[in-house]
């Protein structure tokens, strides 16, 4: 027997979603559906959001995952510039105050910024077609995963407040990356628009901010204290990308990291 007085959870939801859910409990969640609407609006953006991924990833979903991935490969020596797409028409956009943007000539041999932003650009197509899973910590607690993540990179980690660009903290998870560990959090709009935010302790030179893209996915990265940070989207357009790092990078610029 199930108490439809009992609140119905975040996870209950998702299950919901997911066709998941215990059949003796799906009743009492189309009941709260029915009696509170914003949920019922989330509900409604999770399934026309899992039909789009569906649509678009179902074939490449069971594959394996691939050796690049490889914890003991990112944490071995630098490695080639593997993409020759990537480097064929990597452009580097600099943010001037109010100058707008410069572009630059990508070169043969990846800078440790250009692989950082592979790494970057790998963990957001691995995670962000995850529905139910696509972190280990999720947004509701903020605290914890900023403190977490800071404790196990090694510098003050900071999970951006991205309201104003209409995005809400799905959460966050650990990584390796090419120079230890990496911290990875994603975003969500209301429309299941989702950007990710990457970031690695690294001995590069301090940056301001550059433009990468490889297939559906963009990237807007910079060093900046030691750290190096990659906001990644998959077919934003390039305004839409500048308006989310812009406001990270006003975040940690204001905040010292």
């Amino acid at each position: 027997m199930t108490d439809r007085n009992i609140p119905v959870t975040e996870d209950e939801l998702h299950a919901y979603v997911d066709n998941e859910l215990p059949a003796e409990r799906r009743g009492d969640v189309e009941a709260w559906l029915a009696t509170h609407p914003e949920d019922a609006a989330r509900v409604q953006s999770w399934q026309a959001m899992a039909e789009e991924l569906h649509a678009r990833y179902d074939s490449i979903v069971d594959e394996a995952v691939p050796k690049r991935l490889e914890i003991e490969r990112l944490v071995r020596q630098p490695r080639r510039w593997v993409y020759g797409a990537v480097a064929a028409t990597l452009a580097a956009f600099i943010v001037g105050g109010g100058a707008g943007w410069f572009a630059r000539e990508a070169t043969a041999t990846p800078s440790p910024l250009q692989a950082f932003t592979v790494h970057a650009i790998e963990a957001h197509r691995l995670y962000v077609v995850e529905v139910r899973h696509p972190v280990e910590v999720p947004g509701s607690e903020r605290s914890h995963l900023q403190q977490w993540l800071t404790k196990r990179c090694g510098w003050v980690v900071r999970a951006p407040e991205l309201q104003g660009a209409g995005l809400k903290l799905v959460g966050g998870r650990l990584l390796p990356s090419s120079t230890g560990p990496a911290s990875f959090m994603m975003y969500e709009s209301a429309s299941g628009e989702r950007f990710t935010l990457y970031t690695a302790k690294s001995e590069a030179e301090a940056t301001q901010m550059r433009f990468a893209a490889e297939g559906k996915e963009s990237a807007l990265f910079w060093a900046d204290d030691g750290v190096i940070y990659a906001v990644v989207s998959t077919d934003a357009d390039r305004g839409r990308l500048s308006q989310v790092a812009q406001a990270i990078y006003d975040q940690m610029e204001k905040k010292g990291g």
